[in-house]
């Protein structure tokens, strides 16, 4: 890479960093940044977009919010994206974001001889939800996705609005990493409660999250994990992370004043 990076924070045999650089869509060029996690040994990550992955970094793009309506073929501009920073598909695991990346925040709990940190991008202006009490927007077919519009389907991209990239030092089995998201979630609506976030289309509601969230786990080379839940010592690091991270996140996004 020939670009200038923003160190963020060096751990073991990975170090995080930011990536200012040039996105160009439809002859229009941005300046934006990209987080990057590079990894000194390959890592096996859980990704909520790709699933297992065994990579050599993983990231969080920010897409320009003049972009966030022009980004039509996601897989197109997350190639030439890769393309800029000089990493391959199959090294990565990347989400995107409409969050500037100044407004990352990185939370870290420690406990005994184990850490985990989480990196995080949010923002709720545009589309938090509350699951499971309103009607969705948009639907899959043959994996690509479309937008409800009047009862018509017509195309249309996601861009997370909220992305967590969580890094810890414990030998995690795959099962704990999957349980893990579970608990990452709860503590991303604790955040969202406890800011007191509101449902896009129906404000008389508590969002419990946006309908364009993503998550990955990257497991480390310590002592062995089984299970991430609430009542391990594991999951209370992994939600305390996440809720500092993502409350800090949404502060800095969209201004919410407490």
């Amino acid at each position: 890479m020939y670009m200038e990076i923003e160190n963020v924070l060096s751990m073991d045999d990975w170090r995080a960093y930011k990536v200012p650089h040039n996105v160009e869509v439809d002859g229009l060029v941005e300046k934006t940044k990209t987080l990057i996690i590079e990894f000194e040994n390959k890592r096996r990550v859980l990704s909520t977009r790709e699933g297992f992955k065994i990579v050599k970094y993983v990231g969080n793009h920010s897409i320009p919010e003049v972009f966030w309506d022009k980004v039509h073929h996601y897989k197109d501009y997350e190639s030439k994206i890769l393309k800029t920073i000089g990493i391959k598909k199959d090294e990565i695991a990347l989400l995107s974001t409409g969050a500037n990346m100044d407004n990352l925040a990185v939370a870290k709990e420690e406990f005994d001889e184990f850490y985990v940190i989480a990196f995080t991008t949010a923002g709720a202006k545009y589309n938090a939800i509350r699951l499971g009490d309103e009607e969705a927007d948009y639907i899959e077919k043959d994996f690509k996705t479309y937008k409800i519009v009047d009862g018509k389907i017509v195309p249309k991209e996601n861009i997370g609005t909220v992305n967590i990239i969580l890094i810890t030092n414990a030998n995690l089995t795959d099962g704990a990493m999957a349980r893990a998201i579970i608990t990452i979630t709860e503590a991303k609506t604790n955040a969202f409660q406890e800011l007191n976030v509101r449902s896009t289309k129906h404000p008389e509601l508590l969002a419990t999250g946006t309908g364009t969230d993503n998550i990955i786990v990257v497991k480390g080379f310590g002592r062995g994990v089984d299970y991430t839940g609430g009542h391990t010592k594991m999951g209370e690091m992994i939600a305390k992370a996440v809720k500092k991270s993502v409350i800090e996140a949404l502060i800095k996004q969209d201004n919410i004043k407490i």
